[in-house]
């Protein structure tokens, strides 16, 4: 694989409710929400999954999102674009966790990017 997945999102209307139902569902373990991120709670990946988080969309719209590790985040929008792509979201830095961003395929699937 060229660059790899690092990271799972699933957002809807409700996180409270879609953290319940996927920690009972799949006996997942999800930190405590936090409120002023949309009461995003992260999956603890364990010793052999993939690390995810569960929150809600802003604009409460349901949507599954993998994030890629690419070591160049405008670099790798700028191809997306030039292939038919969108930026959706510019680099942006969550101090002291992550930097991201996101774009839209030709189809509209988004998809994340991580920087590393």
């Amino acid at each position: 694989m060229g660059r790899p997945i690092v990271h799972f999102e699933i957002m809807g209307k409700d996180a409270v409710r879609l953290q319940k139902f996927y920690a009972e569902l799949f006996d997942w373990k999800i930190g405590e929400p936090a409120a002023e991120m949309g009461y995003y709670g992260l999956v603890d990946a364990g010793s052999s999954g993939l690390p995810g988080g569960i929150g809600q969309d802003p604009s409460g719209t349901p949507r599954v999102t993998v994030y890629a590790q690419v070591p160049d985040l405008q670099a790798t929008l700028d191809q997306a674009v030039a292939r038919g792509g969108k930026v959706v979201m510019a680099p942006t830095e969550i101090p002291g966790i992550v930097t991201m961003a996101m774009l839209a395929d030709p189809d509209g699937n988004l998809m994340g990017l991580v920087k590393g």
